[in-house]
C-alpha cells in the first residue's frame, strides 16, 4: 500500500477528516454529502474534490468504475437499529439502511482493489458511544458485517474498547475523549478501525507503552485533592478566596467560566440552549464583562478543532453554523488516529507487532470467533501496557480561554434578564442543580432588570 493513502467519506459533513488528514499527504478522491450547508461548505473549501452526494448510490458507482476506490473509507453513519440477517436475506429495513450501505461501499471497494490487485482498503468509522448499548445489538451487527460473518455477533455486554479478527477483515474499536486532545470539550466518541487480514487495527488504535496512563491521571487527580485546589466540577460550594480562579483577562476584557471545559457540543445548541443540561451546570455559557452568553458559533469551531471562520461561508446562519459544527467529528481526535495509520504503514516492512492476546481471555460470543472485550489499560508484561482507554498515552491539557472570542460578540448571543429569569424558574420548579457561580450570576442578571424598572 503506499505511504501517502487516497481516501474517501460519506456523511461527510463539513469535513474534518480532509483538515485531518491533510498534514499527512492524504489525497481525498470524494466526499458524500446531502445537506445542503454543509454542501456549501465543502464546494467553498474544497471546489475540486467532487461530492458524490446520496452515499446509497455508491456501490453501484463504485463496482461500475464511475468513481476510484480509496486506500481508505470514513464515515460516521447513523447507526439505527438493522438486522444482519435480514440484510443478507435481501429484507428492507430503512432504520439501518446508511449503517448497511456504509458496509456496502467498503466491500464494492474492496471488491475493486482486489482486481487492481491492491491491498483491502482501511476503513474508519465514527458514532456515539452510546450505540454499544443498543437494545437491538446494533454494533454487533455492525461489526460482524465489516468483519465478514454472516451473522450478527453476540455478547453479553460490549465494551468500550475492543478487538475482532473476523473472516475478511480484522476489526477494533475504541472510545477516546477529545478533552484530552487539546480541546476543551469532553467529547466520547466511538472510533472502529478496519482493515484486511495482513492490517492489524490493534496496532494502531491502541498503545503500547512502559507507564499506565489512567492510573497516573487519578492519582494526580487524588494529589491535588489533597492539596485543596479548587475543583470547578465540584457540586460542593469552593472556598470563598478560590473563586477567582475561573476569571481571567483578555485585551482588558473580563470574563469568567463555570466549567474547566464544556459538556459534548450538540448539533441543536444554535436553538436549544436555554431548556438543557448547559442551562444549568454552565457547560456552554461564558460570562464576558459579568454578562451571561453563549458560545459563539466561532468559539464552537475553535471547541471542535476547525479554523476561525471555517464556517462562515455564503448564506451561512448561525443556526446552520452551530449543527454543522456540532454534528462533525474533532479534528485533533482524527489527526491522532491519521497519525497512527501513516506510522504503522511506514513502518510495516520491518514493525514488530506486540503480542497481547495472552493478557487477557478470549470473550465468549456466539460465533466463537476470536473476539477481545479490553476495558481502559491491561498489562502485558512487567514492563508493557495496552492502553484503550479514552484517554491517549501523551494526554494534552487545555482550557476553555483558548477558545474565547474577545471582541465583535454580537448582543444576541447574551442572555437578557428575561431569559435568566425563565432559566432560574424551571431550574426552581422542576429541582433542578445549578452550578453555583452561574446561579449567582444570573441572579443578579434577572434582578437588574427589576431595578433598572423601579429607577
Amino acid at each position: 500500500m503506499k505511504k501517502k493513502l487516497t481516501f474517501g467519506s460519506v456523511c461527510s459533513g463539513i469535513e474534518a477528516s480532509q483538515l485531518a488528514f491533510s498534514p499527512f499527504g492524504y489525497q481525498q478522491l470524494w466526499s458524500s454529502e446531502i445537506a445542503e450547508f454543509p454542501s456549501k461548505v465543502l464546494n467553498h473549501h474544497y471546489p475540486n474534490i467532487p461530492n458524490l452526494g446520496n452515499m446509497t448510490e455508491l456501490p453501484e458507482m463504485i463496482l461500475q468504475g464511475k468513481v476510484q476506490a480509496p486506500d481508505l473509507f470514513c464515515g460516521g453513519t447513523p447507526c439505527q437499529a438493522f438486522s444482519l440477517a435480514g440484510w443478507k436475506n435481501g429484507l428492507e429495513d430503512k432504520r439501518g439502511q446508511l449503517t448497511i450501505t456504509f458496509i456496502e461501499i467498503a466491500n464494492a471497494i474492496d471488491e475493486i482493489r482486489k482486481k487492481e490487485k491492491k491491498d483491502r482498503s482501511i476503513v474508519l468509522w465514527e458514532n456515539v458511544e452510546g450505540v454499544l448499548n443498543d437494545k437491538t445489538n446494533a454494533f454487533g451487527n455492525f461489526i460482524a458485517g465489516l468483519a465478514g460473518f454472516d451473522d450478527e455477533i453476540k455478547v453479553n455486554k460490549w465494551t468500550k474498547s475492543g478487538y475482532l479478527e473476523g473472516k475478511s477483515r480484522n476489526v477494533a474499536w475504541r472510545v477516546i475523549d477529545a478533552k484530552y486532545f487539546g480541546l476543551p470539550q469532553q467529547r466520547k466518541r466511538l472510533y472502529v478501525l478496519a482493515g484486511g487480514k495482513d492490517f492489524r487495527p490493534d496496532q494502531v488504535l491502541f498503545e503500547f507503552d512502559t507507564q499506565n496512563i489512567v492510573k497516573e491521571i487519578k492519582a494526580n487527580k487524588q494529589e491535588k485533592s489533597n492539596e485543596n485546589v479548587f475543583n470547578l466540577f465540584s457540586e460542593s460550594n469552593p472556598k470563598k478566596e478560590k473563586l477567582v480562579e475561573n476569571v481571567f483577562y483578555k485585551n482588558n476584557n473580563k470574563f469568567e467560566f463555570f466549567r474547566e471545559y464544556t459538556d459534548c457540543l450538540y448539533a441543536a445548541y444554535g436553538t436549544k440552549w436555554n431548556g438543557n443540561a448547559a442551562a444549568y451546570n454552565g457547560s456552554l455559557y461564558i460570562a464576558q464583562e459579568d454578562r451571561i452568553r453563549r458560545l459563539t458559533p466561532l468559539e464552537c469551531e475553535r471547541l471542535m478543532g476547525f479554523p476561525d471562520n471555517y464556517t462562515s461561508v455564503n448564506g451561512n446562519s448561525n443556526t446552520n453554523r452551530y449543527q454543522a459544527i456540532g454534528n462533525s467529528w474533532a479534528i485533533p481526535v482524527i489527526k491522532w488516529i491519521g497519525s497512527q495509520i501513516n506510522n504503522f504503514l511506514n513502518q510495516k516492512s520491518n514493525q514488530e507487532i506486540t503480542c497481547w492476546y495472552k493478557s487477557t481471555k478470549k470473550a465468549f460470543n456466539n460465533l466463537d470467533a476470536d473476539l477481545f472485550l479490553l476495558e481502559n489499560v491491561i498489562s502485558i508484561n512487567q514492563k508493557l501496557y495496552l492502553n484503550s482507554s479514552a484517554i491517549p498515552n501523551t494526554p494534552i491539557e487545555s482550557s476553555i480561554k483558548d477558545i474565547i472570542q474577545v471582541d465583535n460578540v454580537p448582543e444576541k448571543f447574551y442572555l437578557s434578564p428575561q431569559a435568566c429569569k425563565g432559566i432560574l424558574r424551571r431550574k426552581a420548579e422542576r429541582n433542578i442543580k445549578m452550578n453555583i457561580q452561574l446561579e449567582k450570576l444570573m441572579t443578579e442578571i434577572s434582578l437588574s432588570e427589576k431595578t433598572l424598572k423601579q429607577a
